[in-house]
């Protein structure tokens, strides 16, 4: 079966690269790569005087400065211009470059609608403005920058053509002001802030304006309506009247201390004191390739984790929220699929602290990408010491495509006598990441070997292969993967192993004309899984669903599913070690959900899912709610419900788990925020308490005050209990 696999996979690196070389033709293998939207082309000039950021555009280097006006719709129509006005020039000087965005009301009475000052907003529940950049022009990687009407900042990386991780954070400058019939900003991002390939005067760029008001979303260069505006595929020009000036030595060292109070009073312990300091750095060997260096790092601070009632067979994921980790980080976790990852970064010390770290990434050339990554951990009294190396290479194909290889080793050193794992576990591979240039097919092919200590050759390879084609009115969707037994990734993420995994999707969209319904559709999907061994089928999912999306920006979703699990190991279905299904029984039922979300532009907006049908060997029945009110631009207060009734046989009998988050999230203004989030899980029989206090008193630069308790919900007695003072400077 591996060698059929093996085959397989050889086939789609020989298939799809050629069907990807027909469809791009074979002009796209020179050197000029472009977007299907570059004869949108917006000039930009060198600055003659100074430009003040004040929120007023009366600089002559404003008025003389090219305009993008002329904005298309892209929801809930992509057929027209945009309602809604909007114009942005740009310029720039020596150390950075300046954008004025001027966005006329279309309703004279409709507020403007703000969730709030925090940074990163919500894109979706702000009145926004969203720069794309691809100072590359590879189509499929760059920056983004943005602000709502209330002046928060918005900045991010992007990769994978459209996605961008917010958790990214660096140094610029914005300003908003007010007017009767429209919002006004002006951007200062210094050059030294972003990577960028040195000596080309054409950037890949777009615009994105949502007025919520209308519900119109708007893009200078039209995006179609079934892709995000963030869609690099669809990117106009920026043409610098001469390339982008060097912007010299870039070093940035960012050292912070730390304090902290904590107590276990679940184990006895008496309250533990501790001190410290760490640092920072990033170097810039050259304007797109970067050096970051870590030492000592505290990671306090990262937002906590949403918990969830999990009734699931196989471990949770939870995204990577550490700011050390996230440039350039689809280099290094883009390989694979969410449940086959080779590398995942959560893993550096998530068992132990880590002492220190480099990490070198970037662009050298046109079409090759690096990175470089290696962390220390200290170790504990049950976990030895681990080396985790990570190195990729990436190089650009066609229009949109690459083709990349990764290596991961992790090295336990100084093993304690109780441990018993395994001295090194590594992992290599090789993937093909297909984008055409319209964007209408993208997909990937993979395929790893790991190579682990003590283990016996055989079954560690995996693979897979990712198909999708996007249109208007139709997506059609394609997965297949493999995992043999033995294929083990310590720093990766792979919950799963020994299956083959066929998974087809069809989904197809209606958008009536004048009427309510902005656009509704079904959706229809098979999972299956299989034994590799002899192909016997041990899980399916048949899933058909529908949907309505309504102009008001409310919509609902129904869907129906037929189950059947064949179990190959024991599993208690509560997650609660109550008792155990047996290996090697069958379970066979049907459930049913539905969801209503409400009109995000309102003060207070909700959403609701309930469902009910069979569960294994018995019934479940759930429901789950977040509601939100915020209080314009301040902040908001929201509650996340999720109960579930689960009805099974005995020894489980009856069993109820209560998920309930309030949070509070304050904004006093866009540099002073406040967040207590508190999270009762019954399944877990906790309650968790986090507060969190920051002050950014200069531009990246931040105090933090973190305070966290869980306690034991029955009796309210202490579990453990800290506080954390966190201070960074940025120095550059």
């Amino acid at each position: 079966m591996i060698k059929q696999g093996l085959l397989l996979l050889l086939s789609f690196f020989i298939a799809i690269p050629a069907y990807a070389f027909q469809q791009t033709g074979s002009d796209r293998i020179s050197s000029e790569r472009s977007s299907v939207n570059s004869h949108y082309v917006l000039n930009i000039g060198k600055m003659q005087g100074n430009i003040i950021l004040d929120g007023v555009i009366d600089e002559e280097d404003w008025l003389r400065a090219d305009v993008a006006e002329n904005f298309f719709m892209v929801t809930p129509y992509d057929t027209s211009y945009s309602v809604a006005k909007s114009q942005i020039r740009m310029t720039y000087d020596d150390d950075a470059i300046y954008l004025s965005l001027v966005f006329f009301d279309v309703l004279e009475d409709a507020p403007r609608v703000v969730e709030s000052l925090r940074r990163d907003f919500s894109f979706g529940t702000n009145d926004n403005f969203l720069l794309f950049l691809d100072p590359f022009n590879d189509l499929t990687t760059g920056f983004s920058f943005g602000v709502n009407a209330a002046g928060a900042m918005w900045d991010g990386t992007m990769s994978n053509g459209s996605a961008v991780d917010l958790a990214w954070d660096t140094k610029w400058e914005v300003v908003t002001k007010d007017y009767d019939d429209r919002w006004v900003a002006e951007m200062r991002i210094p050059f030294k802030s972003i990577r960028y390939k040195g000596g080309l005067d054409r950037w890949n760029i777009n615009f994105s304006r949502l007025d919520l008001s209308i519900n119109e979303k708007s893009s200078w260069a039209p995006v179609p309506r079934q892709f995000p505006t963030a869609s690099l595929a669809f990117t106009g020009t920026l043409q610098w009247d001469e390339p982008p000036p060097d912007p010299g030595l870039q070093l940035s060292v960012i050292p912070y201390i730390f304090g902290s109070a904590s107590r276990d009073f679940e184990a006895g312990t008496d309250t533990r004191y501790r001190t410290d300091f760490g640092l920072d750095s990033k170097v810039a060997l050259s304007s797109s390739l970067n050096l970051d260096l870590t030492y000592n790092p505290d990671f306090s601070q990262a937002d906590v984790d949403q918990q969830i009632t999990n009734l699931d067979r196989f471990e949770l994921f939870f995204p990577e929220k550490r700011q050390f980790f996230l440039e350039n980080s689809d280099l290094f976790a883009n390989f694979g699929t969410q449940t086959i990852r080779p590398f995942f970064s959560r893993r550096i010390g998530i068992d132990a602290p880590v002492l220190a770290g480099a990490r070198l990434s970037g662009n050298i050339g046109q079409d090759w990408r690096i990175g470089v990554m290696n962390m220390y951990t200290e170790d504990t009294s049950v976990i030895p010491s681990s080396n985790f190396f990570v190195a990729t290479v990436q190089r650009r194909v066609f229009t949109r495509s690459n083709l990349s290889a990764i290596l991961v080793d992790r090295q336990n050193i100084n093993k304690p006598d109780i441990w018993e794992g395994a001295s090194y576990n590594r992992a290599a591979g090789l993937q093909f990441n297909l984008a055409s240039q319209d964007n209408f097919w993208i997909g990937r092919i993979f395929g790893f070997r790991s190579f682990t200590d003590g283990v016996e050759q055989g079954s560690e390879f995996s693979q897979g292969v990712e198909l999708n084609y996007n249109r208007q009115q139709y997506q059609i969707r394609f997965d297949q993967y493999y995992v043999g037994e033995n294929f083990a990734a310590s720093a990766g993420f792979v919950p799963r192993t020994d299956f083959i995994q066929i998974r087809p999707r069809f989904t197809y969209r209606f958008y009536p004309d004048q009427s309510s319904i902005e656009q509704h559709g079904m959706n229809v999907q098979f999972n299956s899984f299989f034994r590799p061994d002899d192909l016997s089928n041990t899980d399916r999912v048949s899933s058909l669903g529908y949907y309505v999306t309504f102009h008001n920006l409310s919509r609902i979703e129904v869907m129906a599913n037929h189950n059947f699990v064949e179990l190959r190991q024991d599993f208690d279905p509560t997650n609660i070690g109550i008792s155990f299904l047996d290996a090697g029984t069958d379970y066979s039922w049907f459930d049913v959900l539905a969801q209503y979300r409400s009109d995000s532009r309102k003060v207070f907006r909700y959403s609701l899912t309930a469902g009910t049908g069979g569960f294994f060997n018995g019934n479940r029945w759930f429901v789950e709610s977040d509601l939100n009110y915020r209080y314009q631009p301040y902040g908001s207060i929201s509650m996340f419900v999720s109960y579930n009734s689960l009805d099974l046989p005995e020894p489980w009998g009856n069993n109820s788990f209560w998920l309930i988050g309030p949070k509070i999230d304050i904004t006093f203004t866009t540099n002073l925020f406040f967040t207590t989030f508190v999270q009762y899980n019954e399944q877990a029989d906790n309650l968790n308490i986090n507060s969190r206090f920051q002050w950014r008193y200069s531009p990246v630069s931040d105090i933090f005050i973190v305070y966290t308790d869980n306690y034991f919900p029955e009796t309210m007695d202490s579990r453990n209990r800290a506080i954390v003072f966190k201070m960074n400077y940025w120095f550059n």
